[in-house]
């Protein structure tokens, strides 16, 4: 595993359609196993996919639930599609980093770019909920992964978390 340094990037509003549900942390990858439904619902509608998929954290409680959205980047609105749904991403400033190999390492890069932002007084755009902390995007982009790389040392995923304007 490897992590590049964090950055803060600026992002412009990212349109997307996605399923989620609410999951302890050790199920998340029950949300993330929905992917092809939304490229299948994107697909359906004659919809462009505009990028690589991504999880989309709108709130954690890690001793408890996290609410979370498999998303797919596309160029136009979605009507409803069963369970798939449409919103955006909100542009601004993120505080981002890469992570390179297994998602078993995506903990302590997470873990690492929090400490950076901390370090540099950054402030996350976040609320503290009774839900647990509410983010207006915090974000786990799967650049690279087990559907285009066998191999997992090579895959790429970039972690951009929203910072409070």
């Amino acid at each position: 595993m490897t992590t590049q340094q964090p950055t803060i990037e600026n992002r412009e509003p990212q349109l997307y359609a996605s399923v989620g549900g609410t999951v302890t942390m050790d199920q998340v990858s029950a949300i993330a196993d929905r992917f092809p439904e939304v490229f299948a619902a994107a697909a359906r509608h004659g919809l462009h996919v505009g990028g690589a998929p991504f999880l989309r954290y709108r709130t954690i409680d890690m001793d408890r639930e996290l609410r979370v959205e498999a998303c797919v980047p596309i160029d136009a609105p979605l009507l409803t599609d069963d369970a798939v749904s449409t919103d955006t991403l909100p542009g601004g400033r993120y505080a981002v980093a890469t992570h390179r190999g297994s998602y078993d390492g995506l903990m302590d890069t997470t873990d690492q770019l929090l400490a950076w932002a901390s370090d540099q007084g950054l402030q996350w755009d976040a609320t503290s909920t009774d839900d647990g902390e509410e983010w207006a995007g915090r974000i786990e982009i799967y650049e690279t992964g087990p559907a285009t790389e066998p191999e997992p040392a090579n895959w790429v995923t970039v972690l951009a978390f929203k910072l409070a304007d």
